[in-house]
């Protein structure tokens, strides 16, 4: 299957500048290709992996991948998608996101003796033209009208737009002339909202080296969940891939909870399944939806590719323990990624009776309601049931001499730290 075909069938094509002309050349040879991340952060979040999936995918059909980290670019700040000018971070802080965003994209998409995927940073050449140069050599090529007309600039200009934003589509056209001159790069791709940028980026190619260059764009859809809201935000807000800003336990419930109205698209955009395996799954989606094949899939596979085996296990069975009830087969460490967004209580390590504990704790609102409860079986501790309100609780009962789970229930469950 020719890769423009591949991305067809997954959806994952939104616009490209010359369909036609773009197949014909990836049926004639590999070609080089690019995708570009600014440092306004020091990770990505999983709405930044689309496009940068879609380029590993020209990777595995025998195309060369370049991954652009905007050392530049991220100085000023892209104005897509938004109403409001940015704040501009230090140079520091952008030279320590520039380093945590290249080991992250290394270890995703650079494997070891792999030469095809080739990682660069515009800072390198932009910072080498000064400010007539910039002027003359570049500033010349791009009209005001044509800019303005631009859908990024034109919805800013009843709120407003600096000249450094308004620039952005400049540098970002640099880019791209610089890599189709230096690294043979005749593709950009990035997500819809980068269309002008892009097209800007092919109108500089053709006014520097003719119109006859062969160079292309091409844009992924925007993301949007069944119900119309944003793919990749959560109640507690951005799904990172940072292991420390989003644990790989939270990380692969994201995935396992996904719609059912969602499952087939995002095993589409995010997976390397073939479209056997995912045909088969969005079967199993239809006629057996509550064994939910197809969320779990989605949830090793994503797992396994962000944070590798090991974290994938350690997230299997925290959420096989909490299914089961069975607590005690975690570990300390697992029980504080498992439980790091339910209810946090702080305990002191001296005994006390359970009914005086939890109601000092604020677990129970009163000691009626904890004895009530312990008597009915509704108080499970690491998962035993309590039935004794004569229960001492002590260090000894906290897994790892740490954490002491408590569930309230069948679904209510609490932290407590042993302090």
């Amino acid at each position: 299957m020719n890769i423009i075909d591949e991305l067809e069938w997954r959806d994952a094509i939104n616009q490209q500048t010359d369909a036609d002309g773009l197949r014909e050349l990836t049926e004639q040879k590999s070609i080089s290709l690019y995708c570009g991340v600014d440092p306004t952060g020091d990770s990505m979040h999983i709405g930044h992996l689309i496009p940068f999936m879609v380029l590993k995918r020209f990777q595995l059909a025998g195309h060369r991948p370049v991954i652009l980290i905007g050392g530049a670019t991220g100085t000023i700040g892209d104005p897509s998608g938004r109403q409001t000018e940015r704040s501009l971070q230090t140079l520091e802080q952008i030279e320590a996101n520039v380093q945590a965003l290249t080991m992250q994209m290394k270890k995703l998409f650079v494997t070891e003796g792999d030469n095809q995927i080739r990682m660069v940073n515009n800072y390198e050449w932009t910072l080498k033209i000064n400010v007539i140069e910039f002027l003359r050599d570049y500033g010349k090529n791009f009209s005001i009208n044509t800019m303005l007309a631009k859908d990024v600039v034109a919805s800013r200009l009843e709120s407003g737009i600096s000249f450094t934003e308004f620039s952005y589509q400049i540098l970002q056209s640099i880019d791209y002339l610089h890599l189709y001159q230096h690294e043979d790069v005749q593709l950009q791709i990035g997500g819809s909202d980068q269309w002008g940028n892009i097209t800007s980026g092919l109108d500089l190619i053709r006014k520097k080296e003719g119109n006859e260059a062969k160079a292309f764009g091409l844009t992924i859809p925007l993301m949007l969940k069944a119900d119309g809201t944003k793919f990749g935000k959560t109640a507690g807000g951005a799904v990172w891939l940072d292991p420390n800003k989003t644990t790989p336990f939270e990380f692969y419930q994201f995935w396992a909870n996904t719609d059912d109205r969602d499952v087939v698209k995002y095993l589409k955009y995010f997976t390397f399944l073939t479209k056997e395996q995912i045909d088969d799954l969005a079967e199993k989606v239809q006629t057996e939806p509550h064994k939910r094949e197809a969320q779990k899939t989605l949830a090793e596979e994503m797992t396994r590719f962000v944070h590798g085996e090991e974290m994938l296990e350690q997230a299997r069975r925290i959420t096989a323990a909490l299914f089961s009830g069975d607590i005690k087969s975690l570990t300390a460490d697992e029980i504080e990624l498992g439980f790091k967004e339910m209810p946090t209580f702080e305990a002191a390590k001296e005994p006390k009776n359970i009914i005086d504990w939890l109601v000092d704790l604020g677990i129970e609102p009163s000691k009626r309601q904890a004895r009530e409860d312990i008597t009915n079986g509704a108080i499970s501790l690491n998962g035993e049931r309590v039935n004794d309100v004569g229960l001492e609780v002590s260090v000894d009962q906290a897994i790892g001499g740490r954490f002491i789970i408590i569930r309230k229930g069948k679904k209510k469950y609490s932290l407590v730290k042993i302090s």
